[in-house]
Formats: C-alpha cells, sequence, structure tokens
C-alpha cells in the first residue's frame, strides 16, 4: 500500500477503540497501542507516519477515506489485490487494527501539492470534468467528485502522487489490478497514453 504534524495517536484512535462506557476505557487500549507499532514499524517504512510517501512508488494515504482503506488493506491481506510487498506486511494484521490504521491515516491532513506540467493540466482537467465523448471516457469527477475527494468508498485521488496514478490506471486498464476492476477497467482501457498523462497530472496538483 497506498498516497498521504505528530498528533498523538492513541488520542487519534480513541474514537474508534473506546466506544464503549467510561468505565471500561482500559482494556481497549491493547488493540490501540499495537496499531501505533503497527504504524511506527511497517507503514512509515513506505507511507511515512503522517502518510506522505516520498516516493511516487507508494500512494500517499493523508486524508484517505478510512472505509475506503479498510477495505484495501483486506483485500491486500485476504488475496483479492496483488502486492507481494502489502500481503507480506499485512498477513497478521486483524480487522480491528486495520480499522485503526485507516482511521490514523484519514484523519492526517494532505500537504500542499504544487501543480504539475500547466499543458497536461489543462488536458487532464477536462478529461476529468468531462471526459471523452468521442471515445466514451466519462467524466473521473462524475464518480469522485469535483475535487477528487472522492466517498466512502471510492478512493480520495486529490493530490495523489501522478506516477502511482498512471500505474493505476494503466494496471486497471489491463486487468492486472485484481480488485475494484468492473467499473475501471471499462473507463481506463480507453484512455490513451496522453489522457493518462494528462489527468494523473491534473489530479496530482488537486488540494
Amino acid at each position: 500500500m497506498l498516497p498521504l504534524t505528530r498528533l498523538p495517536l492513541l488520542a487519534c484512535l480513541s474514537s474508534v477503540f473506546l466506544a464503549g462506557p467510561l468505565g471500561a476505557q482500559t482494556a481497549p487500549e491493547a488493540p490501540a497501542k499495537r496499531v501505533m507499532e503497527i504504524v511506527e514499524s511497517r507503514c512509515i517504512l513506505c507511507h511515512g507516519r503522517e502518510g506522505e510517501s516520498a516516493s511516487a512508488v507508494y500512494p500517499r494515504l493523508a486524508a484517505q477515506h478510512p472505509d475506503y482503506l479498510l477495505k484495501q488493506l483486506k483485500d491486500f491481506r485476504d488475496g483479492r489485490r496483488k502486492s507481494d510487498t502489502m500481503s507480506d506486511m499485512v498477513k497478521d494484521i486483524k480487522d480491528d487494527e486495520f480499522a485503526g490504521l485507516a482511521a490514523w491515516f484519514g484523519s492526517r491532513k494532505p500537504a500542499f501539492r504544487q501543480p504539475g506540467d500547466a499543458d497536461l493540466a489543462a488536458v487532464g482537467k477536462f478529461v476529468f470534468t468531462r471526459g471523452n465523448s468521442f471515445s466514451g471516457v466519462p467524466a473521473c469527477s462524475s464518480c469522485h467528485g469535483d475535487n477528487g475527494h472522492g466517498t466512502q468508498q471510492l478512493p480520495r485521488l486529490a493530490g495523489q502522487h501522478p506516477a502511482y496514478l498512471e500505474v493505476q490506471l494503466k494496471e486497471f486498464g489491463k486487468r492486472e489490478r485484481s480488485n475494484d476492476n468492473a467499473v475501471m477497467h471499462s473507463v481506463a482501457s480507453k484512455l490513451t497514453e496522453l489522457e493518462v498523462r494528462a489527468v494523473s497530472v491534473y489530479i496530482g496538483g488537486l488540494q
């Protein structure tokens, strides 16, 4: 996996784990501590503690929707989404720990994004907001929103590494992305190389 202030992790996760009566607050501390250990020992290596991965190989996770992150983590663990790196990282993680990880990265504030190549971004904006009626490509914004912020079920794309987006779009187009493929294959398979690059550059500059 997925791209994205150093607030105490336990405070952030309190709403996830302290769902019982006030008198029973000590029991949930164990899973919260475990989540912190996972963030610090595994996630930080590729995605950074705040979800702002420095390398375009790894997605930014900051401000990503928790429900979407939770699904992707489970899919990596259970083999529905293929990645040797991620499958190994999450193979022993439990569902409640996944929920804690999703809550942590979803609560992180994304950094400011620098806009990319203006000419490419202009082409990308057209595809993102209007699609391509000549090839049957729908507007990306029709699912992911005008600002690319997505929904709980659909990923936030705004500010993602353009190079990472390119890879994912090409994998969708060739059906190499093994989950979430039903809709995205029909869209991505119609995009030209120029459109893939352009829309990725445009999305990468969204806040």
